[in-house]
């Protein structure tokens, strides 16, 4: 079976755009033209591909697809890349990842290949517990998470730990903590966390004063510079990453409010057994750079 390539862009830009209005500017076609084209990519496979719903989203058969589409493209751009020689148009490639990687090592990691190599990269930042569905979704080529094992046709590497520490400043600790971090302050003092899939904070509040969420109040912070720096300001306390805390401890900027429970999070990079070269060496890359800048046991 062969797909026409036409129908087949149709669809990735309604996925990727999340409407077929948008898709249709994205193509300079009509809304119909585009809803046409997925519609015959449908008819010829004999399935759904779409829920057609705001945004619109895939169906599992039409996640199937998106992920051969998305390899197929990919490895068809890097062969002309390669055939065409140096004139030739970048090479996009689709990651995911999680907030706290794209903050901290990633792109120091990667800047060098991805400006050697002519690479440009599409990211998708969500939770690494989650991240992994957007690649069985097909919105990602390869991605870092915490699950440790790949679905199948994929790889996983494991690249490190990734610790993080119950942080707060000196002042809120003052506010809050002068006399320990104890449950029932605990329960007066706002806490940070990123978004809704953050569990981070939750987890630690359970475990250890079995405290359950809506036990305590909360700040939502969905972006990772605000979220450090509302902890910094005093705002709350919360869980931070041990490549920017430990600087902030050692410089009494911030207190370690449980030095003896960090909370360790192993992450994986996930990748198709088959891929295009350029995505093969910066997966290597990004492993070997992980590795260095991770904790590793």
């Amino acid at each position: 079976m062969q797909f026409d390539h036409k129908h087949a862009e149709a669809l990735l830009a309604v996925i990727d755009s999340g409407s077929f209005e948008q898709a249709a500017l994205d193509l300079h076609l009509t809304a119909s033209a585009v809803s046409q084209r997925v519609r015959q990519l449908e008819t010829q496979l004999g399935k759904p591909l779409l829920v057609r719903s705001r945004p619109c989203r895939a169906t599992l058969a039409g996640q199937q697809l998106l992920q051969y589409l998305r390899r197929a493209r990919v490895l068809e751009q890097d062969f002309l890349t390669g055939f065409n020689g140096e004139a030739a148009a970048p090479l996009t490639i689709p990651l995911a990842v999680n907030a706290d990687t794209l903050s901290t090592w990633l792109l120091p990691a990667l800047s060098d290949f991805l400006i050697s190599e002519n690479v440009l990269i599409s990211l998708t930042v969500d939770d690494q517990d989650h991240t992994h569905a957007l690649m069985q979704q097909g919105q990602a080529l390869a991605c870092v998470s915490a699950e440790p094992h790949a679905m199948q046709g994929c790889v996983a590497h494991e690249l490190g730990i990734l610790r993080y520490r119950m942080l707060a400043s000196p002042q809120f600790y003052s506010r809050y903590f002068a006399d320990g971090f104890k449950r029932e302050a605990v329960r007066l003092a706002p806490v940070m966390v990123f978004n809704r899939k953050d569990a981070l904070q939750a987890s630690f509040l359970q475990q250890q004063f079995g405290l359950r969420i809506g036990a305590y109040p909360e700040h939502h912070v969905p972006a990772s510079e605000p979220y450090l720096q509302s902890i910094l300001l005093g705002l709350g306390y919360g869980m931070v990453p041990h490549l920017q805390a430990d600087a902030l401890i050692a410089r009494g900027e911030l207190i370690d409010l449980a030095p003896q429970h960090p909370t360790d999070v192993r992450l994986y990079w996930h990748h198709w057994k088959v891929q295009s070269p350029k995505l093969e060496r910066l997966s290597r890359r990004l492993v070997e750079a992980a590795r260095s800048a991770l904790l590793q046991y």
